[in-house]
């Protein structure tokens, strides 16, 4: 990565002076220190002035372009990507975590793709991804959050850090069956 930056800020500095957008300062002409000449500077200045720019100089500028206009059209095509949801008429469920964690949940019944998620004093929207186990599974990629949900558990997990933020998570519901399951065994 370290490499990459004086490439790319080279690249980007070939692509101006291409375009006709910077001008050197002698031939702006503004101080007396830009109007002397050292012979060095002006061989090695009209080389580099000859020398075309590399496949990979190209590349690299062709790269920032594209990669300038993806993030746009994430942003653009999905600001609730980014931005807070909005909750209202919203199902609330709470869940309580190991650790003293909470994560609150906000479902929408006509909407079954998408949840709005509460963690951390933050309001993220997460999309539905199928899964193989039935398990229900939302993603957030801008944030990296993901929610896995089973019938016993919920765990909220970050993608970009690989590690847990919350596990053993159980709302009202859950943790009444396992608070029944015990005097059920002894009854037994």
């Amino acid at each position: 990565m370290a490499t990459l930056l004086p490439k790319l800020i080279a690249a980007c500095a070939v692509a101006l002076a291409s375009a006709g957008m910077c001008v050197p300062a002698a031939a702006a002409g503004t101080t007396a220190a830009a109007k002397e000449k050292h012979p060095k500077a002006e061989k090695v200045l009209k080389a580099q002035a000859r020398k075309k720019p590399s496949k990979k100089a190209k590349a690299a500028v062709a790269g920032v372009a594209v990669a300038g206009a993806a993030t746009a059209a994430v942003v653009a095509a999905d600001p609730l990507e980014v931005n807070e949801p909005d909750i209202t008429d919203t199902k609330v469920t709470e869940y309580a975590c190991e650790l003293n964690n909470k994560v609150t949940i906000y479902t929408n019944e006509t909407d079954d793709s998408h949840i709005a998620l509460r963690w951390k004093h933050r309001l993220h929207r997460l999309s539905r991804v199928g899964t193989t186990t039935g398990a229900l599974r939302f993603e957030n990629p801008h944030w990296g959050l993901i929610w896995i949900g089973i019938p016993a558990k919920g765990i909220l997990l970050d993608s970009k850090l690989n590690r847990q933020l919350a596990n053993e998570c159980k709302n009202a519901e859950q943790s009444a069956i396992v608070a029944a399951a015990p005097a059920d065994a002894v009854k037994s």
